[in-house]
Formats: C-alpha cells, structure tokens, sequence
C-alpha cells in the first residue's frame, strides 16, 4: 500500500523544512545584529533573539511532526491518536495560510511547495484514517451505520 511511503516521504520533507526554518531564522537574527536594526524602537538584540527563538519554535514543530509521520511509516497501524491528527491538521493549516502569504512574498515556486507539503500531510492523514472502519459513519447512539457481513 502506498501509505507507508507516503508517510516516510512527508517526515523526511517536514524534517527538511525544519532545517530550512532554522537557518533562515538564523541568517535573518544575525542580520538583524549586524545592522542594529530597530523595529518600532526594539533593541536589535531582542529582535535577534525573538527571531531565532521563532526559528527553533517552528523547527522543533516541524521536527516533531516529520518524527510522528516516521513512527507511523515505521510501524504501519492504521489510525493515527487523535494529538497526533490534530498537531498535523494544525501543521497543514500553517502550511497553507504561508503558503498563500509566500505568493506575495516570495513568489509562485514557494507556493507551489507549501502546497506540496499540504498535500502529503493531509494525504498521510487520509492514508493513516481513524481506526476501525469507516471514521465518522455512526448512526443513532453511536451505532455503526455500516453493516456487518454475517
């Protein structure tokens, strides 16, 4: 089945964004230093370390969910727990709002691979469904809707 790569692939681009978080965040505090540029009279240097505490903030989000995707690929059990799901529903809502900022920002190829990454996290979830049968297919008292083969 294709979930299992489809799991791996997203971890590792997740893993790679991280990195590409970091760094960015990095060179942008130590510009920010270097020039003693002030925003609305801020000392540079709080404006240096608020962009390098960003940095690891949005890595170590990103580091963690790429970790959670390559347990997944790893053990290959449907159904995701439900922090999970969320922390990567969250991770792809983040992905898309950049996504349509970096159109403006700074340009259609960063769109186009913020809509990549979309894509693989929501398809991982989809892959990786709720346990159990059918997710969301419940009748009246909480009963399955779908019929069981006798």
């Amino acid at each position: 089945m294709a979930r299992r790569p489809t799991a791996a692939v997203t971890g590792l681009v997740l893993f790679l964004e991280a990195f590409g978080f970091v760094f960015v965040h990095y060179v942008l505090g130590r510009v920010v230093e270097g020039q003693s540029m002030s925003l609305a009279g801020l000392d540079p240097g709080a404006t240096a370390a608020g962009a390098w505490a960003l940095g690891g903030v949005a890595g170590l989000f990103l580091v963690v969910c790429g970790a959670f995707l390559l347990v997944a690929a790893v053990r290959d059990r449907a159904g995701l727990a439900r922090p999970v799901r969320f922390l990567l529903v969250v991770c792809a809502v983040v992905h898309g709002v950049l996504g349509a900022a970096a159109v403006g920002l700074v340009g259609w190829w960063a769109f186009v691979w913020m809509m990549l990454v979309v894509g693989l996290i929501v398809l991982s979830l989809l892959l990786y469904g709720a346990r159990g049968g059918a997710p969301g297919v419940r009748g009246p008292g909480g009963v399955s809707a779908v019929p069981r083969g006798r």
